[in-house]
């Protein structure tokens, strides 16, 4: 089964464990309903939508589509059928649209302004997420055209202080994993020293992630990396710390990728509503 119906049915049986006591005072109707903007920003969870819909035997009309830009009083879709079942699943399908398009949006942001400085730079997300909600959350920052990053720990190593201080030296952990590495998985390093740095480089790491490190601590590195001949070899990132008010400046740095959890744990939810507009025909 699909991930994301596992996850429509858990998100279901969380808001309705014993159904909607509050619309089965209701008769059935027939009802249209609307999806209204009001906000402005991207739109994204519409592949989601149209899961729930089709779970629930609910007519969807789109008219906006995941990427595209909303503005304050667009209608995004259109729903037609029972109306209990439409209310039932009301709340899931504004929380998903809110946060998804919120993330969207705010990569859109993130994307923009450092693009503007670094035209081939990407910006990715983190593993800092919601839980139950991490792929959807990685979708999202791709509709906003954003990088979505390793979505979990089989997807290939990423080597930081913790791992490092178990194994008890860097150099050595980057040879077990270059050894237990098929050619499909890449091994990444996060380092937060220019000396560490150059250790990941010279042993082989396919990533190099400078984390919390200064633009002129990562710009040393950077320089010693090209003194060393390897920076073409190397991918190189940067977390930790990124805003808004500093993506500029790292983003003039020789970077390839700057990954920050702002867009998935701190995006502005857009502000949309459900609205019955109109009642078709009673049920029978």
């Amino acid at each position: 089964m699909p991930i994301e119906d596992i996850l429509i049915d858990l998100w279901i049986l969380e808001d309705a464990p014993y159904g909607d006591i509050t619309a089965g005072l209701l008769p059935d109707m027939n009802v249209k309903a609307r999806i209204i903007s009001k906000d402005e920003g991207i739109i994204a969870g519409m592949f989601l939508v149209r899961k729930i819909c089709r779970k629930m035997g609910i007519s969807l009309h789109t008219i906006k589509d995941d990427g595209d830009y909303i503005g304050h009083g667009d209608i995004i879709a259109e729903l037609y059928g029972n109306s209990r079942r439409i209310l039932l699943c009301e709340r899931l399908i504004l929380n998903l649209l809110m946060y998804l398009s919120g993330i969207a949006t705010t990569t859109r942001i993130f994307v923009e302004k450092a693009r503007r400085v670094n035209p081939r730079v990407r910006i990715a997300a983190t593993r800092k997420t919601i839980p139950g909600l991490r792929w959807a959350s990685k979708v999202a920052v791709k509709i906003g055209g954003g990088d979505t990053h390793r979505f979990g720990l089989s997807d290939s190593y990423l080597i930081k202080d913790n791992h490092i201080r178990i194994a008890g030296d860097l150099e050595r952990i980057i040879i077990y994993a270059k050894k237990d590495s098929s050619f499909t998985k890449l091994v990444e390093v996060e380092v937060r020293t220019v000396e560490e740095a150059i250790i990941a480089a010279r042993s082989g790491a396919d990533i190099i992630m400078f984390d919390n490190m200064s633009p002129s601590e990562i710009n040393q590195a950077i320089e010693k990396i090209k003194d060393l001949g390897l920076r073409e070899k190397l991918i190189l990132e940067v977390s930790g710390g990124i805003t808004l008010d500093n993506i500029e400046e790292y983003a003039r740095l020789d970077i390839d990728v700057i990954s920050t959890s702002i867009i998935t744990m701190r995006p502005k939810p857009l502000d949309l509503a459900l609205k019955i507009v109109s009642i078709e025909e009673k049920e029978g």
